[in-house]
């Protein structure tokens, strides 16, 4: 038995699960990941193998780059993202990477980036940015988040920005670190500053600790953990897993957007 640590890059759709914490009796990502890995025999089970993730995405939140860390076992040889996405679900394996005995997934992250896709109900855009710029550097986000009991509520927005596309924005937001709820919770205030619903000065006065309701989250599905960086960490892919992962992730692109070409001809025809 090996005693090399693996970290595996991870992207999945977050629709298709109830988060990505294991937790008994729904479906997860951790507990798809572990069933492969188990069946494979490239681990025994998460305790014994060392099993860590890096992020616990909410459930219906999807990642384009997630990891998660083990000890491999007597299998280790089929650690691989060719064989691996051939037998998971709604998840991608799309890299490997060989790790130091101490690494960890979470502890080791030095910096987290987030997108939210958000449709365009005819924001004013000026009003959008004047508030994300009021969510940059360190600040108290109680009032943004949904606060977990002795968790710092006090984070680092090291850059938010608004990305217009065609009939859509993308809300891209950078830290070290986020509170639960924190990315949804910001990017409903930058929602609502657009719509003439919330006031710059309002929000100023939230982040000093200045409120009697808290801002709501906004949908869990248009979120995506879109990339973590681990400075000297390589995770290496090979073109057939990476094939699978296209082939699945075009045919859900494909689906979508027929169903958003049929549901907007209905808009135009009333």
């Amino acid at each position: 038995m090996t005693t090399m640590k693996l970290a595996l890059r991870v992207a999945y759709d977050g629709t298709a699960f109830y988060g990505f914490q294991r937790q008994p009796g729904v479906r997860t990502v951790e507990g798809e990941l572990i069933r492969v890995l188990t069946k494979l025999r490239i681990i025994k089970s998460p305790e014994e193998n060392d099993f860590k993730g890096a992020s616990r995405t909410d459930r219906g939140v999807s990642a384009f780059f997630n990891v998660v860390s083990f000890v491999p076992g007597e299998r280790s040889d089929l650690a691989l993202p060719r064989i691996l996405n051939h037998h998971l679900s709604d998840v991608w394996v799309l890299g490997v990477a060989e790790v130091p005995d101490d690494f960890h997934p979470r502890f080791w992250a030095r910096g987290k980036t987030y997108r939210y896709y958000l449709i365009n109900e005819g924001f004013d855009l000026s009003r959008m940015l004047e508030c994300a710029e009021l969510f940059e550097g360190t600040h108290d986000f109680s009032a943004f988040s949904r606060l977990e009991p002795g968790r710092n509520p006090v984070r680092e927005v090291t850059s938010l920005e608004i990305l217009p596309r065609n009939g859509y924005y993308v809300v891209e937001i950078k830290g070290n670190s986020f509170l639960w709820e924190m990315v949804r919770r910001i990017v409903n205030a930058l929602r609502f500053c657009g719509l003439g619903l919330l006031e710059k000065e309002e929000v100023k006065g939230m982040l000093e600790g200045i409120y009697t309701k808290k801002i709501p989250p906004a949908p869990a599905e248009n979120l995506v953990l879109w990339h973590i960086k681990y400075p000297g960490i390589e995770f290496k892919t090979d073109e057939k897993g990476l094939n699978k992962a296209r082939r699945d992730l075009f045919d859900r692109y494909s689906k979508a957007l027929t169903r958003a070409a049929l549901f907007g001809d209905a808009l135009l025809e009333l």
